[in-house]
């Protein structure tokens, strides 16, 4: 029952393509278990289209994993987004970590592509049986309300196998998603009492229909920063997060020392959370990577020696 700690982008902070490529290649000779790209595609703030970063992380690291933080399913047409998941794990060694959504109906990726958002749940649903079947059987077919095929078949497969399927959502559709189909579950930006709940109804869900996701398959996430919590940066981001949460962002971030970050994660494992993606709070190439580095020199030492005490 590992734990461990990857480090999750939203919005594209660096100053160039080669500052990118230089928190890469530090996350990758790091330690850092694993990288995850958050996924917004219609966004007046720069950042990356997800598949696209997992593909350049296949050719662009070494060791790394690396999955979506997460991609909606609600948007994307399952078989190819099962071709491309697959080709990535081929060319990666085994290196993705496919994770999956449903999406929000407030998005403006679903009107910006002509995605109607009424019955993307369902679309959902369909999506993830199709790839979960396209990645290990030879001969698929399938007649659904949305999909449809007839001996369907994708080559190579995936190198792992099976290739893990993360959910992601907390609504009683995603834990039924999650418990059906999925191999770990992954929060969205929620905290510990916020997803507590939600892990046990999936570990209940899923005894129920005779499957059993690992304990260390359920994720979570928050923002940190070495720093203080009367910095700019930080008075920023805690407002924007206020905004968008309508509440007072508690237990979402840790802003200090290694002291307080841990008592986070000790919040999170108590709520049975064993990975962790960690959002740096920083702007520009350079804060980036000082943040990541004293997350490697720092922080992921000490969620490592949990490892060891439990």
């Amino acid at each position: 029952m590992g734990i461990g700690a990857g480090i999750g982008i939203a919005n594209f902070t660096f100053d160039d393509a080669r500052g990118f490529w230089r928190w890469v290649d530090l996350c990758d000779n790091g330690g850092v278990d694993s990288i995850w790209q958050s996924d917004r595609i219609i966004d007046p703030v720069p950042n990356l289209e997800t598949m696209s970063v997992m593909a350049a992380l296949a050719g662009g690291s070494k060791r790394l994993k690396f999955g979506m933080n997460v991609a909606s399913l609600g948007l994307r047409n399952p078989v190819l987004t099962a071709k491309q998941c697959a080709t990535i794990d081929v060319l990666s060694e085994g290196r993705l970590l496919p994770a999956f959504g449903v999406g929000s109906a407030l998005s403006k990726d679903f009107s910006a592509t002509g995605t109607p958002t009424r019955g993307r749940g369902k679309r959902t649903d369909e999506g993830l049986e199709i790839m979960s079947r396209l990645w290990r059987e030879d001969r698929v077919s399938f007649s659904g309300d949305y999909y449809q095929l007839d001996e369907a078949t994708i080559a190579p497969k995936p190198v792992q196998n099976p290739l893990p399927l993360w959910v992601g959502g907390s609504a009683a559709k995603a834990i039924e998603r999650t418990a059906t189909w999925g191999t770990g579950w992954q929060a969205g930006i929620e905290n510990a009492a916020d997803v507590k709940p939600v892990i046990s109804a999936i570990k209940k869900r899923a005894a129920e229909l005779n499957r059993k996701i690992d304990d260390d398959h359920f994720g979570a996430g928050f923002s940190f920063r070495f720093g203080r919590p009367d910095e700019p940066i930080v008075q920023r981001y805690n407002s924007l997060l206020t905004k968008r949460l309508g509440r007072e962002p508690s237990g979402f971030t840790a802003v200090g020392g290694v002291e307080d970050m841990m008592a986070l994660v000790h919040e999170f494992r108590d709520a049975g959370v064993h990975k962790f993606i960690l959002r740096p709070i920083a702007s520009g190439t350079e804060e980036m990577l000082a943040q990541t580095r004293l997350m490697v020199e720092k922080l992921i030492p000490a969620i490592d020696a949990l490892n060891i005490t439990n």
